[in-house]
Parts: C-alpha cells; sequence; structure tokens
C-alpha cells in the first residue's frame, strides 16, 4: 500500500523519521511525525509537508515559499532548495511529531517560532556550511 493509499483510507498516518534533511527538528530512529491528508486547500509557507518525489521516494520538508503554482521546499538540515513542487506532488501536511518521546503539535507557539527561525536562518547557516566546506578542503591539500 502506498502513503497515498494509506492516506486516503486512514486520513492521517504516523511514521518514523529517516534521514537528517529534518534534523534537528526530528532525528533518525528516535522521532516520529504524523501527516494528514492534505485537503484541497493550498499549503501555506512554514508547513512541513509529505511529499512525493519521482519515481517513488517520499519526502518530508518545509515550504519556505509559496508561489502561485507551485512551492518552493527546504529541508531544515538541507543547502538545497527544492523548486517546482506542486499541490499535485504533496501527499501530506505534518500536524504533530514526537521528538525525544515527547508528543508536539504543529500549532504550538514554540514549534511556530522555531519553524521562522528555521526559514530566516536559512542563508546563514548556508554560509557556515559552505565555508566549513572549503576549508576542510583548504586544510586536505
Amino acid at each position: 500500500m502506498t502513503y497515498e493509499e494509506y492516506l486516503d483510507k486512514n486520513g492521517e498516518m504516523t511514521y518514523t523519521n529517516r534521514g537528517t534533511s529534518m534534523l534537528p527538528l526530528l532525528k533518525q530512529d528516535r522521532d516520529m511525525f504524523t501527516v494528514k491528508k492534505k485537503s484541497t486547500e493550498r499549503c501555506r509557507k512554514y508547513d512541513v509537508v509529505l511529499y512525493r518525489r519521482p519515481p517513488e521516494s517520499y519526502v518530508l520538508h518545509r515550504i519556505v515559499e509559496v508561489r502561485p503554482d507551485s512551492y518552493v521546499l527546504l529541508g531544515d538540515n538541507c543547502l538545497n532548495k527544492e523548486y517546482g513542487i506542486s499541490d499535485k506532488d504533496i501527499i501530506g501536511v505534518m500536524t504533530k511529531y514526537i521528538r525525544k518521546g515527547k508528543e508536539h503539535s504543529t500549532s504550538e507557539i514554540g514549534y511556530k517560532i522555531y519553524s521562522r527561525y528555521a526559514v530566516l536562518t536559512f542563508p546563514i547557516r548556508q554560509a557556515v556550511k559552505l565555508i566549513k566546506a572549503r576549508v576542510k578542503r583548504l586544510l586536505k591539500r
């Protein structure tokens, strides 16, 4: 059963986080997230969405920009934005998560502050990671 089929049948699903793209919010093998089936409404900036990346992979990333016909997405721990993600690609929106064994809602003020912080500090985080990578390359010479 695909994620789309599961969400069509059940309306929401809770899943274990995989990968490092949503660090520090979600850590692999420790945290979980719940997504609700995407409604017909457009998603909003700061939403974390589960979307299908062709051919058959699924990714959980944050919306950093809403465009008239698409979205720009970015993992909290990523350097590269993803462009051209459409409403038809998005299958669910994160509504809650379990971090370090404690359940949180995406409507909590702490989460909302974190979401804005993650998006606003992206250029700084990107610059720091690029500088670190360049220094590391220079030291290897």
